[in-house]
């Protein structure tokens, strides 16, 4: 499957409620291959819980169903995506598409993790609204993108409000987080004033999303944001370690998510069209990626080297779990090899 690269959004948001005005929302990164599952209760009218959401994702596809079934004194999700997102494209897709019992199967199937190491097992019933909105969000991408999703290879996180801060959306304006009040007025360049783009200084285009996304929704969790400080603390106190560190990143294709995403997606029928004229530029895109790919890998050992003697948890645990990994070089291997059968083809 595609993608148009760059910062353009490649989320598509699925998203369902019930009348006891709980929502859930399944949002599908194609780019990144992960799927966000999130349900919470909606205690404003207005929805504002569902704009925050909307806010951070900054979605190119939203997937509702009839607006049929709006809680009492609620305006429901379709006519909020009418209002308030006109310049989103909306899909509305029948009520049974949004299947909670398909959605847990498809979760099963093709998240990365086991069904236990989710929560899926405990939590099926709590989550059952946001696995409808996933049996919707991946039905209609496999139907218009024509691909299946490759068992076993995509992200998947259930959110739930307690370990991260939502920050409103007129929060998020006020406060100039992301863009200036008179960006619009002043220019692009009055971005650089947004507290995002005084911070950018990423090596990667992962790294740029993550920033965003933690600017968006600040973690509340206190051991994980010391571990956080104490693997800053280590960067601060090792400058061998930070500019070792800032080199390797660069060695990195810009945007290995992306890279990964066209080995996640395959397509659904092998049809003329397929193998047609349109083949040779698929093919040229898939093996732009093996080779990108393998970038990504043959800068692993000079990672490993930098990581060594690193000492914080964070470090040390990509260290082991990344840098120490057999597998990795088993896949150089394989991509090497898919490279040089492609070359042939």
């Amino acid at each position: 499957m595609e993608d148009d690269g760059g910062e353009r959004s490649s989320i598509v948001i699925g998203l369902i409620e019930n009348r006891a005005k709980e929502v859930g929302m399944a949002a599908f990164d194609l780019r990144s291959a992960s799927l966000h599952l999130s349900q919470y209760i909606e205690t404003s009218s207005s929805y504002q819980n569902t704009k925050t959401l909307l806010q951070f994702y900054d979605p190119m596809v939203i997937i509702v169903p009839p607006n049929k079934l709006a809680p009492d004194g609620m305006v429901g999700v379709s006519e909020l995506v009418d209002r308030f997102y006109a310049l989103v494209k909306k899909v509305v897709m029948a009520r049974g598409c949004f299947d909670d019992t398909k959605g847990a199967v498809l979760i099963k199937n093709i998240a990365a993790k086991k069904p236990s190491a989710l929560g899926l097992d405990t939590y099926y019933k709590q989550y059952y609204l946001c696995l409808a909105a996933a049996a919707a969000t991946i039905k209609w991408t496999e139907a218009e993108k024509g691909v299946i999703v490759t068992n076993h290879s995509l992200l998947v996180t259930f959110n739930g409000s307690f370990d991260h801060m939502n920050i409103d959306a007129t929060s998020v304006q006020n406060l100039e987080i992301i863009e200036t009040l008179h960006s619009s007025l002043w220019g692009t360049t009055n971005k650089k004033r947004s507290l995002f783009h005084m911070l950018k200084t990423t090596k990667t285009i992962g790294g740029t999303r993550l920033l965003r996304a933690n600017l968006l929704q600040p973690l509340k969790d206190v051991e994980t944001i010391n571990t956080r400080l104490d693997c800053l603390d280590e960067l601060m106190s090792n400058e061998q370690l930070f500019f070792g560190l800032s080199q390797v990143l660069r060695k990195f294709p810009k945007d290995t998510d992306r890279i990964l995403c066209h080995f996640c997606f395959k397509p659904k029928k092998v049809t003329n069209e397929v193998l047609g004229t349109d083949n040779a530029r698929r093919s040229r895109v898939l093996i732009s990626s093996i080779i990108l790919l393998k970038t990504a890998l043959e800068a692993l050992p000079l990672l490993s080297k930098v990581l060594k003697d690193a000492k914080s948890f964070l470090l040390a645990n990509i260290y082991k779990t990344v840098c120490e990994n057999e597998k990795y070089a088993s896949i150089r291997k394989s991509v090497l090899l898919s490279r040089l059968e492609s070359m042939d083809y």
